[in-house]
Order: C-alpha cells, then structure tokens, then sequence
C-alpha cells in the first residue's frame, strides 16, 4: 500500500506511549498496534480525529503517500 503510517514517529516525539494513546482516544490498545503498524487497510475519521487532537498534529504528520517506486525501494 502506497499510504503508510508515522505514528510511530510521532508518539516518540511527543514522549507518549501507546497504551496512553489508545485510553485517550478510546480505543483497544490492539487496535492502536495495528494502526501503528500498518497493518490495516482503512482508519475511521474519527479515529484519525482523536490521534491528531491527543497528538497535536496535522493528518500529514502521521499518513505518508509513497510512490510504487519508494515502496519497492523501502520494501514494504
């Protein structure tokens, strides 16, 4: 998938751990693991909603589009 996500990145910057997130935002850590790493095919706008506004940050802080190319090169 062309479209991955950051939050990795961004939960380290904010010195936030995952299971923080998951209670704030209210959902189960499990689910947060999965959209942290990728292995998810959709995420609810509100989902979204509740990462951006725990987080701080701006949609394009946590989904990145890659080309066909980069995701060859990168291995994903």
């Amino acid at each position: 998938m062309p479209i991955i996500l950051r939050l990795d990145r961004v939960l380290a910057d904010r010195k936030m751990s995952q299971t923080d997130l998951a209670e704030k935002i209210d959902i189960a850590p499990m689910n947060l693991s999965r959209i942290k790493t990728g292995k998810i095919k959709a995420i609810r706008f509100s989902t979204l909603d509740g990462l951006c506004r725990e987080l701080r940050c701006q949609p394009g802080d946590i989904l990145e589009y890659l080309t066909e190319e980069q995701v060859k090169e990168l291995g994903f």
